[in-house]
């Protein structure tokens, strides 16, 4: 078996895509005020895990530039090399989220943006409910994805093939509540990324809150 059959698609996808996907998309205007309504709650120095952390921006440094302790992971070790480069006063770790052990209220915060597109509905609503218990009594979690009614569905995205995986605004929120926790706000935009190869993609922001026990 190749090399690249062993690894999760999403790390194939994202290890091609590197530097262009910070450069499609880190400057969404959407996704820093998403940032800004969880900065605006978090006290200071709180711990943050990102799932999905990409290149380490926009998220991760707008969270350690604040001042807060970010945990990264991220399947593709192109992205996990690109953030400790750039975000040094993060910690990036190489790791898949469907596997890695989460302790039961071990951050104040959880960070997913677009980070579950490639996982069936089972694996994304396992995840949420994982993140949803790793966060304290109180904590925030901040997801987003693209809302669209499609299962398993082959695409094209900046020019690589993926398979896709997703829920409407309706049901993604529903889900969201199911694993515990009490939206605060949600947000939803159209965003275009900065790719020749991009189309106008909706966009879905929560701000969600683990109530206290």
């Amino acid at each position: 078996m190749a090399e690249e059959d062993r690894r999760a698609p999403a790390a194939v996808v994202f290890d091609a895509l590197g530097p262009a996907y910070e450069r499609a998309f880190a400057w969404s205007a959407p996704h820093r005020a998403s940032l800004g309504r969880l900065l605006e709650l978090l006290a200071p120095g709180s711990r943050v895990l990102d799932v999905g952390s990409g290149t380490g921006r926009p998220t991760a440094q707008t969270l350690a530039e604040a001042g807060h302790r970010v945990l990264g992971v991220d399947v593709s070790p192109v992205m996990v090399d690109l953030a400790a480069r750039q975000v040094p006063g993060a910690e990036f770790r190489l790791a898949d989220i469907r596997e890695t052990p989460l302790a039961e209220a071990s951050f104040d915060a959880v960070c997913g943006y677009f980070s579950l597109l490639q996982m069936t509905r089972a694996e994304q609503t396992a995840v949420v409910a994982r993140l949803a218990r790793a966060v304290r009594p109180g904590g925030l979690v901040a997801l987003a994805t693209v809302p669209l009614d499609v299962e398993e569905v082959e695409a094209v995205f900046m020019g690589q093939p993926v398979r896709v995986t997703s829920f409407t605004a309706k049901a993604f929120t529903r889900l969201v509540t199911e694993a515990g926790l009490t939206v605060l706000s949600e947000e939803q935009a159209v965003f275009t990324p900065a790719h020749p190869d991009a189309v106008p993609e909706p966009h879905l922001f929560l701000l969600a809150r683990r109530e206290a026990e």
